[in-house]
């Protein structure tokens, strides 16, 4: 087997996140937005600091969970953007990438959650049930058609499996090698512990 030259071209990223997760926490901004801005605009007494305060805890707490978490992956190496923290998994140290009730990586004895790529078993379910009739109508007819036509899969799975073909092509690559690096997210969990803070104290005095 050859070995990955160190000058092979680099590619963008592969970007896996949620549209409805994206669409959701934008909704919820917006509702955030209206009404701890009126508090803040009609508000009376501590109303309006109780508004800022409520605002500080929500607006980065729903960033976190919605809008935030994604799955950038390349020729070397996976970045996981979760709610809190971002892991960074060089191809070299990844064993797995799976998707049981929810996806995950298992890398260097650790496992991973993949908040980005949620696991739908509904669509799962569909999705087998469509390969299932596939399957039946088609294997009697043995066309070359009928094998060239794509497998019904659902979303996540598809987004694994490019993930595993990914680690499996990069493993080997002089540039996916490395420890598993984790950083956790201050901008987003400084605000919302200090929102917290100041609401529970403008609610007890």
């Amino acid at each position: 087997m050859s070995t990955p030259s160190a000058h092979e071209p680099a590619y963008a990223d592969r970007v896996y996140r949620s549209p409805m997760a994206v669409v959701t926490g934008v909704l919820i901004l917006a509702m955030i937005v209206w009404l701890c801005g009126d508090a803040v605009v009609r508000g009376v007494g501590d109303g309006r600091w109780i508004g800022l305060a409520a605002a500080l805890c929500a607006v980065p707490l729903t960033v976190a969970f919605t809008i935030r978490p994604a799955v950038f992956a390349n020729e070397d190496r996976m970045r996981v953007r979760n709610p809190f923290r971002t892991i960074e998994l060089p191809w070299g140290v990844v064993d797995a990438v799976r998707a049981g009730y929810s996806a995950e990586v298992l890398a260097d004895g650790a496992k991973y959650q993949l908040w980005s790529v949620p696991v739908s078993l509904r669509e799962r379910k569909k999705a087998n049930r469509s390969a299932g009739r596939r399957e039946a109508l088609g294997g009697g007819a043995g066309g070359a058609g009928d094998k060239a036509a794509p497998v019904a899969r659902a979303s996540a799975d598809k987004a694994v499996d490019e993930l595993t073909e990914l680690a499996e092509r990069g493993a080997a690559r002089p540039g996916a090698q490395g420890p598993v690096r984790v950083r956790w997210a201050w901008e987003i969990i400084v605000p919302a512990v200090l929102g917290a803070v100041a609401l529970g104290v403008l609610l007890v005095v």
